[in-house]
């Protein structure tokens, strides 16, 4: 099967340029597709310093639904808006003031990445920081989807009027140029011995998170990995799809940070992968994706829960017929199957085409999460967001729309605040699903709910609500 590779490079225009990141470009060109992607054959999409998140996402978006592997390489800077310090790809025409407006938001990776098969998809990035940013991250892991295999480092910002290079994804470039493509973790420890004699570089955060359940080996680590002198210290244990990030010193061993959670900025909704829309007059662009999964695994089926069908994980701690309700001593304690992620079986019934068994499966854990934890969890909204996409990718935009609006509704009245991602979120889906609506009635309908909530949630597009408005004249007018 044909692989995929999105090339990404990204940096401010003028004086807040921190890496010359289009640089490694031609590098990264000059390497055969089939190299880059580590398949037979492959299609390589490249973004040089794109003007705008939407166009990003876009690329993104289309990389996502490809079947067959997928490799994205990310050259750039990363700075947080002022608002809610959020990590963001800052674009070309993004300033400390605008980040939040022009800057691609670093969760829309991880949630446009979410329903890929886990080892199908791996991220290498070379990103610096600025100063804000850089202390935020020594103190928050970079999270780029625990499905996603992450290899790369965040170098420090340059000296004042300084312009680094992107010297990592350079050296991954001119490796692969050779023909041949080692395992990424090698390929990854080879960059980085390559890097590492250069002066002036500091202390790195160096990326390096596998997909999947094997996690890095933990206790004392050696002096160097056994086959790459130079590279950085192996990174420490973490929970699996959590990026680790290992600060290691170039010039002189420093003690590690201490280990800190993986921290919850903002609420974490959804999941589904939304396709490009088409623009239109009476359209607005589709919204960025929601956050994340689910904060917590699903709870286990309340009594009465009703039945799922069978290769869904949740029937995997269930007791077969044949199971006896005590072990034998030769037998030993019995074991739980490690939980399972539902979302997977999920994807698996949505691409299959079985929507009716998506939904019913996103109906159970929703309402197990309402028996459980009530009405306003984050567990409960979560699978009522996974239904909403659900409902999109099925092409019912009337009950997409109805439920984003719920949801919306819902965040609104447990305080959640109106420039919360997740309400913003789920406000920008609701009119993205109400533009494809073509009854007049349900239009008419939906519409008033929406209005009313666009002028509490605006959002980040301007001229939101008087699309809304607009559309609702024309049906008057029209009658």
């Amino acid at each position: 099967m044909p692989g995929t590779v999105l090339l990404l490079a990204a940096a401010p225009a003028g004086k807040g340029c921190l890496v010359d990141a289009a640089s490694v470009l031609p590098v990264l060109a000059a390497v055969a597709p089939p190299v880059l992607s580590g398949t037979d054959t492959a299609n390589v999409v490249e973004l040089a310093d794109p003007l705008e998140p939407q166009a990003v996402l876009t690329r993104l978006r289309a990389a996502a639904v490809a079947p067959g592997p997928l490799t994205v390489f990310v050259t750039g800077q990363l700075q947080l808006d002022r608002r809610q310090h959020l990590p963001h790809l800052a674009l070309a025409r993004t300033t400390p003031p605008t980040v939040r407006y022009t800057g691609f938001p670093w969760h829309w990776i991880r949630e446009e990445l979410r329903l890929r098969a886990p080892g199908s998809t791996t991220l290498l990035l070379d990103l610096h920081a600025d100063t804000e940013t850089w202390e935020w991250l020594r103190a928050h892991p970079l999270d780029s989807g625990r499905n996603n295999a992450v290899y790369g480092r965040i170098a420090p910002p340059p000296n004042r009027r300084t312009v680094a290079a992107p010297a990592y994804m350079k050296a991954v470039a001119t490796l692969l140029r050779s023909g041949h493509r080692p395992p990424l973790d090698q390929l990854h420890q080879q960059a980085l011995a390559r890097i590492s004699p250069e002066g002036g570089m500091g202390i790195d955060i160096v990326l390096t998170a596998q997909s999947g359940t094997q996690l890095p080996p933990q206790g004392p680590a050696p002096a160097s990995p056994p086959q790459f002198a130079g590279s950085a210290a192996p990174v420490e244990a973490v929970p699996v799809g959590a990026v680790s990030a290992e600060v290691s010193e170039r010039a002189q061993a420093v003690p590690q940070p201490p280990e800190r959670p993986l921290p919850s900025p903002v609420p974490e909704p959804t999941l589904i992968l939304l396709p490009a829309p088409p623009q239109g007059p009476a359209q607005i662009p589709a919204p960025g994706p929601a956050l994340g999964p689910a904060p917590s695994p699903a709870p286990s089926p309340a009594p009465g829960a009703p039945p799922i069908p069978a290769h869904s994980p949740a029937q995997g701690s269930a007791r077969t017929p044949a199971q006896s309700p005590a072990q034998s001593p030769s037998q030993g304690p019995a074991r739980r199957p490690a939980p399972v992620d539902p979302h997977a079986a999920i994807a698996a019934a949505v691409e299959g085409g079985r929507h009716g068994e998506a939904e019913a499966l996103a109906a159970h854990f929703e309402q197990v999460a309402l028996r459980a934890l009530g009405p306003a969890s984050e567990e409960a909204l979560h699978w009522i967001e996974v239904r909403a996409d659900l409902a999109m990718l099925a092409g019912d935009a009337v009950r997409s729309c109805r439920t984003w609006l719920t949801v919306a509704s819902a965040r609104l009245s447990a305080g959640q605040a109106a420039d919360t991602p997740a309400v913003e979120a789920a406000v920008d889906r609701a009119h993205h699903q109400w533009g494809q609506i073509d009854d007049a009635a349900l239009v008419r309908e939906l519409g008033s709910l929406l209005a009313e909530l666009r002028s509490r949630v605006p959002g980040r597009r301007r001229g939101a609500l008087e699309n809304v408005h607009q559309r609702l004249r024309q049906l008057q007018v029209s009658g």
